[in-house]
């Protein structure tokens, strides 16, 4: 992992405004952990990840919250 972003107890349209800050900092090919409770980001996530040339790897439920990661896709990278 990259980094990892902690949005918990955040909700919609915060976790994706965060990872979007997030990515635009990391370099191509980095992955970018979020530990996100917002059941909606698992809807969001793929959607904005394929609108904005990054990969979506998945998510993984770890109690009340996700575990989800993102490959950065080498659009809107760090400067």
């Amino acid at each position: 992992m990259t980094a990892t972003l902690d949005v918990l107890g955040l909700y919609c349209p915060v976790p994706i405004v965060r990872t979007a800050e997030t990515m635009r900092r990391m370099h191509p090919g980095q992955v970018l952990e979020v530990l996100s409770d917002d059941r909606v980001i698992l809807i969001d996530m793929p959607a904005w990840c394929a609108s904005h040339g990054h990969e979506y790897l998945g998510a993984r439920q770890e109690g009340a919250g996700w575990r989800l990661l993102v490959r950065h896709g080498g659009r809107g990278e760090a400067r």
